[in-house]
């Protein structure tokens, strides 16, 4: 069938917004935001507007139809962290991120990465992977006693050790801790040593600014704080690491061109990280997301759910046998608890039931972390800016009935 012209597609505009469904169902308190968001209701009319036209089009001509659209999407998520053009590379999710960035560097036997005790497990693993095929050492730098890395101790081991890379997560998905990276980031530009940003928790809970953190890499998601849909993430990539060359190391024909028989030449933006198969309807929703953010301004959001997370933690410590496990100098909106009456693994699904959204970490999600506060799990609970006072009070109210029902089952 030949494909539709002007006419045709002027005859099937978008459709319409979905209806906001962030507090439409009261009984049900979403506290995972650090695990997936609440999608605002212009988030799903972009992802469902983009579905449409590649059920009537076609997924290219879908795709070639919304480009100014799309193109917009990568403006907005480069405003959201202070990126200039072309420094935006859209990824599956963060963790597919933070891959292509660490195949960029050039790694030899010997190559030291310096890291933190409060680093994503899913990074450590890479790392450790790295150790095993190809003889990369791993450092890990000491923590505050107030807990969180030591940055002065940080930035003295990137001045004696000279490692290949440095690496942090911002905010570690285990705890609310909100690491010092600023200076750290500094100190390795300063010495020309790439450093790669973690900031999957940190996009869209609070400002992050890669003028302010110059980081070499900053891998993130779309579907925790900054309220996107799942399966949609990015990369930023500094320009200077651009110009230097810097290439995954798998790339694809969207990242590269062949140019000879023995010779490609990568794309000259970040989307030499890119592959050729995209979820656009996820990015246009990744893209929505960041406008919204902007237009709420996250200073604001910052305030909002960093005050909401405080006030969660007063209300847990209230609870005959709880620990709030949250340390640190700064604490963002995630929030972890220990109960002696139940066990994390369990409490998740009966408050599910009773409305309540959370999510629970094991130990081996937070090695370090959870070994020297003494824990085997935590309760995760995550609130955002758009919740409630009286939502966090119900929420600890049915914690206590949860309780106190698992309590008389014998069940913890």
């Amino acid at each position: 069938r030949p494909s539709p012209g002007p006419s045709a597609l002027t005859a099937h505009p978008d459709p319409p917004a979905a209806p906001d469904m962030t507090h439409a169902q009261p009984e049900h308190i979403h506290l995972n935001h650090a695990g997936a968001s609440l999608m605002p209701p212009s988030v799903v009319a972009e992802i469902l507007a983009h579905l449409e036209w590649e059920a009537k089009l076609g997924g290219y001509e879908a795709h070639d139809h919304r480009i100014g659209r799309i193109e917009e999407a990568y403006r907005a998520v480069e405003a959201l962290i202070g990126a200039p053009e072309g420094t935006v590379a859209f990824q599956e999710n963060a963790t597919v991120a933070f891959a292509q960035a660490l195949s960029a560097i050039p790694f030899r036997e010997g190559d030291l990465i310096l890291t933190t005790r409060n680093d994503y497990v899913s990074n450590q693993i890479m790392f450790l992977s790295l150790q095993e095929r190809f003889g990369i050492r791993v450092e890990r730098a000491p923590d505050r006693p107030e807990g969180g890395v030591d940055a002065d101790a940080l930035i003295e081991l990137v001045h004696r050790r000279r490692p290949r890379l440095v690496s942090m997560s911002h905010i570690p998905t285990s705890s609310g801790l909100v690491q010092e990276v600023g200076p750290v980031a500094e100190a390795c530009r300063e010495r020309g040593i790439p450093f790669l940003l973690d900031a999957c928790q940190s996009i869209g809970q609070m400002p992050v600014d890669v003028g302010e953190i110059p980081c070499t890499f900053l891998a993130a998601t779309a579907r925790k704080f900054l309220r996107g849909p799942r399966g949609s993430g990015f990369l930023y990539i500094d320009q200077e690491a651009l110009d230097a060359g810097l290439t995954p190391l798998f790339p694809d024909l969207r990242g590269a061109d062949w140019i000879d028989e023995d010779l490609v030449q990568p794309a000259p933006d970040a989307r030499r990280f890119e592959n050729w198969e995209f979820a656009w309807a996820l990015v246009l929703g990744t893209g929505e997301a960041a406008r919204i953010a902007l237009e709420t301004g996250l200073e604001t959001i910052r305030e909002g759910a960093w005050g909401r997370a405080a006030r969660l933690r007063e209300l847990l410590a209230s609870i005959p046998g709880a620990r709030v496990l949250d340390r640190g100098e700064t604490l963002g909106a995630i929030v972890t608890v220990e109960f002696e009456a139940a066990r994390a693994r369990d409490l998740v699904p009966a408050l599910r039931a009773s409305g309540v959204h959370s999510s629970w970490v094991h130990r081996s999600s937070a090695l370090f972390d959870y070994e020297e506060k003494g824990v085997e799990e935590a309760l995760r609970l995550s609130p955002h800016h758009i919740t409630t006072d009286e939502e966090l009070a119900t929420a600890v109210e049915r914690i206590g009935e949860v309780l106190g029902r698992l309590r008389g089952s014998g069940t913890g």
